[in-house]
């Protein structure tokens, strides 16, 4: 999946939302935090860890709106260590479940925010793709989801969210 108009897209946001709110650092760390708690909402909605449960996961459409959130940080942190060259979504296999899936994603973000380079960026990608993978999202559904969260984050933005 080509990721180039989606960077191009973030890289907008990233600096209207900067501008707007008067940012004037490097907000890494905090995006960084962001993308772990997207994540672990995301996991949360999909309810795959829950074995205390009966209750199933949240509809398609709410999964990959909190997919997306995650996708939108991913960009921006990719943005701000100049990774916003990687054009298209780095492929790999990986095997597990959801859950195995989380975990190793959480790790790999985390050990990107350590090592801040290009491996431990691409492999990020690899992981949230196994996630979609798993989750039935398709390229169209999530560039589609991508977009209307782009619109709906500036929407916010001008009502002072």
């Amino acid at each position: 999946m080509e990721l180039t108009g989606l960077f191009e897209m973030q890289k907008r946001l990233d600096a209207y939302i900067e501008e707007n709110n008067g940012v004037e650092r490097d907000v890494f760390r905090e995006k960084l935090l962001a993308l772990t708690v997207e994540l672990a909402e995301l996991a949360n909605e999909t309810r795959c860890f829950k074995f205390w449960s009966q209750k199933g996961p949240s509809p398609k459409p709410v999964l990959i709106e909190e997919y997306v959130d995650s996708i939108h940080f991913l960009l921006s942190l990719g943005i701000l260590r100049d990774m916003e060259d990687l054009q298209e979504w780095p492929k790999g296999k990986m095997a597990g479940d959801l859950t195995d899936m989380f975990i190793r994603t959480q790790r790999a973000v985390l050990d990107f925010g350590e090592r801040q380079d290009r491996a431990s960026y691409e492999a990020i990608w690899v992981h949230y793709g196994a996630i979609a993978e798993l989750l039935g999202f398709t390229p169209d559904e999530m560039i589609r989801a991508y977009r209307e969260k782009n619109d709906e984050n500036y929407a916010r933005q001008q009502r002072g969210y």
